[in-house]
């Protein structure tokens, strides 16, 4: 295997980090149900022109999509082995090239790859048809979706929601790349479809370290037999240590505050998919200009795209697991907000097997998608007790599969023995924090309402904690949350704090901006200085 360092990242792949220059997007006008339908906009999008949408809003809907697409070979797939990518289509889908049946995928949130080469005819027209079935089941991860959108559950995506495309490689190529960096250099790990395994480390003289601030990325090419793909990697570290006798995170051994804004990744226009590759950095630079370093990236996993721009650009991400099984608003959060924080999660539910199997592969799944990104520098379990199962559990599985990065167990509330942090929700009320042994994270708060005439999803419902009549007032409530609650907590241990949230979302109108992205709700220059604050605050 050959590495060396190039000058060049290809950021008009779907996958900058794995990057090959033999693929033809699939992207555009398809037929689904018999409509013509924009790919890889869900159907229930504005941005999928889809004759049928009423039909696939309604709640009575059966769930039922076949997508047909036509497509040729481009000439430069001169190598022997074709394959087709999909970044995501939610919920259960089987794929048919030319009638042949080529896979099964179920899950509606990670990518899949098949192997099509016996299925497709070159130089001819290819006939691709993707049957899919989502009944919103809570057998498989869900997120934030719901038949009927009201509050904090917002409206469903079906089918594909992220880009198609196919991919020419040689009879022998890496079907898995992982990338394990430390402050001077890096170890790369490539498998092949062959089961073959390659490892190869580098020592980079006159190091630069990946930070917020300085998001430094090193592009390389990578030759093994005739497999060529372009890459990236940054040096970075994340852990715990004890500084003067509190335990904190640090980066690049040095400490760090998190200061973080919730991000749903939900657009007007796209739901789940976002109107442009643009729309992804804008949100980005947006927080940035706001003093935020982190999103929590919640019970959703973006594009490629997306983790690439928080690498290049200097955002660190938290990465939640989405979430399945059943939520009740009473048991996980109206009586956790009323202290009742403790339950137990080692019981066993009957008939929960399954529900329990998909999380973990999907939990599996997820670190291996997001892992070679240096922004992602942390994951969330379980949020707030909704399907939490034997966390402790989950927590060594998990950690044994990604030693390198830090977990957060229990987001909130219904903590056990096993998580990196104490990990706390507060809304309502700003209240005196009193971190422990382990580093305090306050993974939400705030929340305060703000709403924007011209700029609301629904003018009949509004969703929110304390609502706020001004930019002025809400800068301020926001300024008061951080004086009385987390900066006088971060000498005793606060390690980060994560702001509800980036946009308003459908009716949940909480954002620092509007749904449209439009209006900022807040003092800019007051919110740096907030930034700026919790920063100097590690200096005591």
């Amino acid at each position: 295997m050959e590495i060396e360092l190039v000058d060049k990242i290809i950021e008009a792949h779907m996958e900058p980090q794995f990057a090959r220059e033999r693929i033809k997007s699939l992207n555009g006008v398809w037929q689904c149900n018999g409509h013509m339908i924009n790919v890889p906009y869900a159907p229930e999008a504005k941005l999928s022109s889809y004759e049928a949408r009423d039909q696939v809003l309604d709640e009575n809907w059966d769930g039922h999509l076949t997508y047909e697409n036509n497509f040729e070979l481009p000439k430069e797939f001169a190598l022997p082995r074709v394959l087709i990518h999909f970044g995501a289509v939610d919920q259960v889908a089987d794929i048919y090239v030319n009638g042949v049946h080529v896979g099964h995928h179920e899950g509606g949130y990670l990518s899949f790859v098949l192997d099509i080469t016996d299925a497709v005819k070159k130089q001819q027209n290819n006939v691709l048809r993707v049957e899919v079935v989502d009944t919103l089941s809570t057998e498989y991860p869900y997120g934030k979706q719901h038949k009927q959108p009201h509050g904090m559950w917002y409206t469903t995506v079906s089918g594909i929601w992220k880009s198609v495309w196919l991919e020419n490689v040689p009879e022998e190529y890496v079907k898995k790349w992982k990338i394990k960096p430390s402050l001077s250099s890096v170890t790369f790990i490539a498998k092949t479809n062959m089961g073959n395994t390659y490892k190869k480390k580098l020592e980079i003289s006159s190091p630069q370290r990946w930070t917020p601030d300085n998001p430094k990325l090193y592009p390389v090419k990578v030759k093994l037999g005739e497999d060529v793909f372009y890459s990236y990697f940054a040096l970075r570290t994340i852990n715990i240590q004890n500084i003067d006798g509190v335990n904190r995170v640090c980066l690049n051994d040095k400490p760090v505050f998190m200061h973080g804004v919730l991000d749903q990744g939900y657009w007007p226009e796209g739901i789940y998919t976002p109107p442009s590759r643009e729309a992804y950095e804008q949100d980005i630079l947006a927080m940035k200009n706001l003093g935020f370093n982190m999103l929590r990236k919640h019970v959703k996993v973006e594009a490629p795209y997306y983790y690439y721009l928080c690498d290049k650009l200097g955002m660190m991400v938290c990465q939640d697991m989405v979430q399945n099984g059943s939520y009740s608003y009473i048991r996980d959060t109206a009586l956790p907000n009323l202290s009742l924080k403790r339950r137990k999660d080692t019981r066993n539910v009957k008939g929960d097997e399954s529900r329990r199997k998909i999380f973990i592969g999907h939990c599996r799944d997820t670190i291996a998608e997001v892992y070679n990104h240096p922004s992602v520098v942390m994951y969330t379990i379980f949020n707030e007790g909704w399907g939490q199962f034997q966390s402790d559990r989950l927590y060594e599985l998990l950690k044994e599969l990604d030693p390198d990065r830090l977990f957060d167990s229990t987001s909130g509330w219904f903590a056990q023995t096993k998580s990196d942090f104490d990990s706390e929700h507060i809304y309502f009320r700003n209240k005196r924090l009193h971190p422990k042994v382990r580093p305090m994270f306050l993974k939400e708060c705030g929340g305060y309402v703000l709403p924007i005439e011209n700029h609301l999803w629904n003018n009949d419902e509004k969703y929110g904690y304390g609502a706020c009549k001004s930019k002025e007032q809400l800068t301020a409530k926001i300024e008061e949350l951080y004086e009385e609650m987390v900066i006088p907590a971060i000498p005793k241990g606060l390690c980060g704090c994560v702001f509800t949230q980036l946009s308003d979302v459908e009716n949940e109108i909480n954002g620092l901006f509007t749904y449209d992205r439009k209006v900022c709700k807040v003092i800019e220059e007051r919110m740096r200085q907030i930034a700026e604050k919790v920063s100097m605050d590690l200096l005591f």
